[in-house]
């Protein structure tokens, strides 16, 4: 009898022990994310939507959000071409479409999309001038979309659109 209490007053703790074990190598990843997985800091492979189990202690696992994400690009203060400024906003739409490049290659990706967008912004219409930035708005969304998607498709973001918003004159105007 005293053994038997001494082997159970053991087996207990370890039976616990190997129970949470299971619990947490359980993971759920929902239709619109994807898991990145690493063994021991290395990456070894993208995780489908579904219960996906990792090995816990050497696996680890980052969930990707790979819904379309808006980023407002907050009013900047643009000097255009014919050095008359200019208060712009716009908002850019992208998706993830290589989680495991939006995880390794990128601390902060949607952070990162808003300043390059936002640089891109001052970019492009300070190379035009006045006239062009209030008429041709689509065209100047365009070339500041095809900027920004070249440098982030190597981060594993699509930018699907740039739309300006605003286009604000000085009140002497």
């Amino acid at each position: 009898m005293n053994q038997f209490l001494t082997l159970s007053l053991c087996l207990v703790p370890l039976g616990f022990v190997v129970l949470m074990l299971l619990m947490s190598s359980v993971r759920m990843l929902f239709e619109y994310e994807r898991g990145v997985v690493f063994t021991l800091g290395r990456y070894t492979n993208t995780r489908q939507p579904g219960l996906t189990f990792i090995i816990p202690i050497i696996q680890s696992m980052r969930k990707v959000d790979m819904r379309l994400k808006t980023a407002d690009i907050p009013r900047q203060e643009v000097m255009t071409k014919d050095n008359i400024p200019m208060l712009v906003n716009a908002v850019v739409y992208f998706k993830v479409v290589s989680p495991e490049a939006v995880i390794i290659k990128i601390e902060d990706h949607v952070f990162a999309v808003r300043q390059y967008t936002q640089a891109a912004l001052r970019d492009v219409i300070g190379n035009n001038e006045m006239d062009l930035v209030l008429t041709e708005r689509e065209k100047i969304a365009e070339a500041i979309k095809l900027i920004v998607d070249a440098e982030t498709s190597g981060w594993g973001v699509d930018v699907e659109s740039i739309k300006i918003q605003e286009v604000e004159l000085p009140a002497e105007m």
